[in-house]
């Protein structure tokens, strides 16, 4: 009997530009759906053609698309468009401004990932920036137009190698950025308690601190010294997101654990933020396919470690925050911060302990139903009176169910203060009474799309004055990070 094979039906949903992960040629792609996975496409004449996964969810994929949502060019951008991604500085067609800056301090590491961009002993030589050009990198962020970077994080490599992190730490705050927080595997952390508390005291409170595992065959790199990074936290008084890089041949079947541990020291543990791996490098398909992982699929493998306490429906890509951005610059006529990142970028929720259970925020507020609110409001509420603005606000209520909120929670006040008085110590509340688990996954040569790089939030700064974003700063380090820090190492 002859054997008959059914060809599995394509949709394209989107027409792109990608590059040749082999000679890095610009080529066109799309983006198209395919037995119920998001998958994308490029060919190259040289090289032929490549696929890869784009996102692990159809559904999924589009539910964060309604989002979508272009944000503010820079008034001050640093290069000319000439061919994206070659020209990022950022270019004066860039459609997001910069949310979260990196700066790199380092690239020397007390460790060596195989999954990590860079560090100092793969690239052969020691980038370290002077305090004075740190100051000059700091200064350019904080002019960026119309909206200042007010977000940091000193990365590397590993930032504590470096004996004047405190000094940099304090040269940022005196700069005026609002939020520091220094990305770390935490093992001078657990080993100098001091250390901890002065780099605190200086104003990094927030520790971004690598993290792939709740046991030692998952998290090779520092489980045991996890105990004494909580204990040091707390001593010192810092914060940490606790940041797994996702890995399909390695640590899917943990994710469960992983919010179950943080939610236990929720008192120190802000969120947890996952990063499917990005496979950095030349790669064949079949061992891609092993480690390869997405957004969707850690969302699936949450909801079914949490047997259905935390669900897909839970979550929100990193744009449809942009409703509240809209009220505050309508009540204040100022330009404020707009997390404007492709949809395909990142996905988030809070979640709240509540005895032994955790309760997403989704579970006492209509999420949808507030963001459509606020987003139809913002409208309404320029050049209204102050009558109309309070009413217009008092109706945010009947998306809140007060008595489903966990105990103690008053959401009615924290929501007031957040967009009437703009409060953002009533929004440090609210974080320090839930659990972020948030996903961000960036890019690598396989899955590497123009328009996500386009709409990129998180850039880094480079001594020369630019803000590059991360996955053309990482993804094509040739033309960007190898060959700035190269230039500017000792």
């Amino acid at each position: 009997m002859k054997e008959v094979r059914l060809k599995v039906r394509e949709r394209v949903l989107e027409s792109t530009a990608s590059l040749c992960p082999e000679c890095l040629r610009l080529v066109g792609a799309e983006v198209f759906e395919r037995g119920g996975k998001v998958y994308i496409r490029k060919s190259c004449p040289e090289h032929g053609t490549f696929e890869d996964v784009y996102w692990g969810s159809y559904e999924l994929y589009e539910r964060a698309k309604r989002y979508a949502h272009d944000g503010k060019r820079f008034e001050n951008p640093r290069t000319k468009l000439e061919r994206c991604p070659f020209s990022c500085g950022p270019c004066e067609a860039h459609l997001s401004h910069t949310a979260l800056a990196n700066l790199v301090v380092t690239n020397r590491c007390n460790l060596s990932c195989w999954y990590c961009f860079y560090y100092s002993d793969r690239v052969g030589y020691v980038y370290e920036p002077s305090l004075e050009d740190i100051e000059r990198m700091l200064r350019y962020l904080r002019s960026q137009r119309p909206v200042p970077c007010n977000a940091l994080q000193l990365t590397g490599g590993e930032p504590t190698l470096r004996r004047d992190i405190v000094e940099i730490v304090r040269i940022a705050k005196r700069l005026g950025f609002g939020h520091v927080q220094l990305n770390t595997n935490g093992i001078r952390l657990a080993e100098d308690r001091e250390l901890a508390k002065r780099i605190a005291e200086a104003g990094a409170g927030t520790v971004y601190m690598s993290f792939d595992g709740v046991t030692p065959e998952t998290n090779r790199k520092n489980h045991r010294y996890v105990p004494g990074i909580l204990e040091n936290a707390r001593y010192a008084g810092m914060q940490l997101v606790l940041v797994p890089t996702v890995i399909r041949s390695s640590n899917m079947h943990e994710l469960g654990e992983i919010v179950e541990f943080a939610s236990r020291n929720i008192d120190v543990v802000r969120g947890v933020n996952f990063q499917p791996v990005s496979l950095v490098g030349r790669m064949p398909r079949e061992e891609r396919l092993r480690h390869r992982v997405t957004i969707p699929d850690v969302i699936l493998a949450l909801e079914e470690q949490t047997s259905g306490e935390i669900s897909r429906y839970d979550f929100y890509p990193v744009p449809s925050i942009t409703a509240v951005t809209h009220v505050v610059e309508a009540l204040t006529g100022r330009p404020q911060y707009e997390l404007s990142t492709h949809f395909a970028c990142g996905m988030a929720t809070y979640v709240f302990r509540d005895g032994e259970r955790l309760v997403p925020i989704t579970r006492f507020i209509d999420i949808e139903g507030l963001l459509e609110y606020l987003n139809e409001s913002s409208v309404r509420l320029e050049g209204a009176s102050v009558v109309e603005r309070l009413r217009v606000l008092a109706g945010v209520r009947k998306f809140v169910d007060s008595k489903a909120a966990p105990k103690g929670l008053k959401v009615h006040a924290l929501l007031f203060n957040a967009l009437v008085r703009h409060n953002y110590r009533a929004l440090a509340k609210f974080h320090h009474s839930s659990l972020f688990i948030g996903m961000m996954h960036f890019m690598d040569l396989y899955n590497y799309d123009v328009e996500r790089v386009k709409r990129c939030a998180i850039h880094y700064v480079t001594p020369d004055l630019r803000a590059v974003p991360f996955c053309a700063f990482n993804v094509l380090p040739e033309h960007y990070r190898e060959a700035m820090q190269r230039s500017y190492s000792g």
